[in-house]
């Protein structure tokens, strides 16, 4: 139960539900839902549409999340069909069990407010700027994302309302004093024990294997001995971490790129703007902005003004003041116009992709360049990541046409990148070595071109910047082993299998004798239990205590046994003499394991809601469907 409970406190399926959704998530997601008509329907939840768009745009971030996580053991992953499935399917189960969760708070009557809506949006440190929200980070960030203000506040506003259901069912799990007292005295129990061992090796060594008794063994057990389809391989190998380590980058080099690219080393130009923005893009939307324009010019107050009137509801509150900006950053059309003012000056209305604006320039800091000294090591490393780019790929396409050209060796690909050809003994698909130990490598060297017609692979990238071309030099199919050459092997497994299979009824023999209260009959075997020791929930042999801890415990003295297993197969008879209870203090329903336990609770609940709500609600896939019934 505490194992349980700890594990449970900490799921990555609490930390999922119960917190923000992923800005990235959002992005890809939201646009999507005022688009998806006339399309592929990957999930139906009670009418409600996830498309299949929608889905692929969410499969995908995911997919570059977990690849900016893991690395190269996540493309490792992907290179297996079956992986890539359930991938795919726990990305579409959380988009159901999102639609079913915020249609459930919508029942219950939920809302969730505007300035709820505002000061989550405040607090997200995507938006942030030493800790402070930036709007331009936030204009910024929703420009590329192709979303208004107001389609990521409603997404917001969606995933609030999920997460104020889950928080509710979180919340009304409690634990109380007397369960976590009780708990804690079973986790602090301890029981002594004694052991016995037998030792299976004790046993096979007795055991004496006739050539006849191999030979049906062989017979019964032939997958046993089957040698399976193995190929001998040559390979050659390309990465742009081995071509970074001998590239040489000079101080010249440094310094003739510093001077070509000043802007990259010091801060570019910045502007403090106001503006006032009117959304739309129509008429009356430009009618407006002009009349504010003129307004303006008869003398009205920028910033009173902006504060009024100004549609960008984050910097009208500050009298339509952004942020510090540089070229790259803002719409073009805005920027321009931002760019073409002088200090105290005031723009004209100003077209963008987000409505009409009219930009005041309120101060300049000018670009200022870092020394080079301070930026040689970065420039250094910069050069040689982009050299090691740029060879790798000029050597990659060299690799590919010379092993299509060739296809009947790798010598003269080797030879054009100046690469080493390795070879390989025998194996499987199950021991393949180093780079070779890949799903889409394992493809093309099992594959009937690269096998069978003799030919070299396409180019099979690892990982980015990372590739192999292959060939198979030899190859010899799945086959049993001649007996008389496995007779060995054979009559030692039957021998291991027999030694067991006695040590085993041994055991059960003792046992049986020990819980009919014939003590004796270990002494008369020559046996004897270890010393006693005294056990905790945790101790250093998991198996014997998990036994010992399952045993009722002893009445009037008299021991309880059980039997198991040691790591390394020998059985083990387990004397249990005595229960030690602790003595604890009342355990507060407050303290960290009441919250561990409350959390518990909680991950259940949630669960087990989701599963009430996928039972009650008509949950389909048609495209899986579709898929399957083609």
């Amino acid at each position: 139960m505490m194992e349980r409970m700890r594990e449970g406190a900490s799921s990555i399926w609490v930390k999922i539900i119960l917190g923000l959704i992923i800005l990235s998530f959002v992005f890809a997601g939201v646009g999507s839902y005022l688009a998806s008509g006339g399309q592929q329907v990957a999930a139906k939840v009670d009418g409600r549409e996830i498309s299949q768009r929608e889905f692929e745009m969410a499969y995908q971030n995911e997919r570059n999340r977990m690849q900016s996580q893991l690395g190269d053991y996540f493309s490792t992953l992907m290179g297996d069909p079956a992986y890539v499935e359930q991938f795919r399917r726990s990305v579409l189960d959380r988009m159901v069990n999102d639609l079913l969760i915020e249609e459930r708070a919508k029942a219950l009557g939920m809302r969730i407010s505007d300035a709820q809506v505002r000061q989550t949006i405040l607090a997200m440190p995507e938006f942030q700027r030493m800790g402070t929200f930036d709007n331009e980070q936030y204009n910024t960030l929703l420009r590329r994302a192709g979303m208004t203000p107001d389609m990521f506040a409603e997404s917001m506003r969606t995933d609030l309302l999920r997460q104020q259901l889950l928080r509710a069912l979180q919340s009304s799990d409690f634990a109380l004093s007397n369960e976590l007292t009780a708990l804690t005295k079973l986790e602090q129990q301890q029981r002594e024990v004694r052991t016995l061992t037998l030792n299976v090796a004790d046993f096979t060594n007795k055991v004496e294997v006739t050539d006849e008794e191999a030979r049906e063994f062989y017979a019964q057990n032939s997958e046993m001995y089957t040698r399976p389809d193995q190929v001998k391989a040559a390979y050659i190998e390309l990465s742009g971490d081995n071509l970074k380590q001998t590239l040489v980058i000079s101080d010249a080099d440094a310094k003739a790129y510093y001077d070509e690219h000043p802007a990259k080393f010091g801060s570019a130009e910045q502007r403090l703007v106001r503006h006032i923005l009117v959304e739309g893009r129509g008429s009356e939307a430009k009618a407006k902005a002009e009349a504010l324009d003129a307004e303006l010019k008869g003398g009205a107050d920028f910033a009173a003004l902006a504060e009024k009137e100004s549609a960008d509801t984050f910097s009208a509150k500050n009298g339509g003041e952004l942020d510090w900006f540089e070229r790259g950053v803002m719409d073009p059309a805005f920027e321009d116009a931002a760019f073409a003012l002088d200090k105290g000056q005031i723009s004209g209305v100003v077209e963008s992709d987000f409505g009409f604006h009219i930009i005041k320039l309120e101060d300049v800091k000018p670009s200022k360049l870092k020394p080079f000294d301070q930026v040689r090591d970065e420039i250094i490393a910069d050069l040689r990541e982009q050299r090691a780019a740029e060879a790798f790929y000029d050597l990659q396409t060299q690799l590919a046409e010379k092993a299509f050209e060739m296809p009947d060796s790798l010598d003269d690909a080797a030879e054009a990148v100046n690469a080493k050809v390795h070879a390989t003994g025998y194996f499987s698909h199950a021991d393949a070595p180093g780079v070779l130990n890949n799903p889409a490598v394992l493809q093309a060297l099992f594959s009937p071109e690269v096998r069978e017609d003799g030919l070299n692979s396409d180019i099979i990238e690892i990982a980015p910047e990372h590739v192999v071309v292959v060939r198979v030099d030899d190859s010899r199919d799945e086959a049993v082993l001649p007996f008389e050459e496995v007779s060995a092997k054979v009559k030692s497994q039957l021998a291991q299998q027999k030694g067991q299979e006695q040590a085993q009824a041994k055991a059960d023999e003792l046992l049986a004798a020990l819980r009919d209260g014939k003590a004796d009959v270990v002494a008369e075997e020559g046996l004897s239990f270890s010393v006693p020791e005294m056990l905790t929930r945790t101790s250093a042999e998991p198996m014997v205590a998990q036994v010992a801890f399952s045993l009722a415990k002893p009445v009037d003295g008299k021991p309880v046994y059980g039997m198991t297993r040691d790591a390394k197969g020998d059985m083990l008879i387990i004397e249990l003499d005595k229960v030690v209870e602790a003595t604890v203090q009342p355990v507060s329903a407050d303290s960290q394991l009441g919250q561990q336990y409350a959390q518990m609770l909680a991950q259940q609940d949630v669960m087990t809601t989701l599963q009430v709500l996928r039972n009650t609600s008509e949950v389909s896939f048609p495209v899986e469907e579709q898929s399957a019934a083609n």
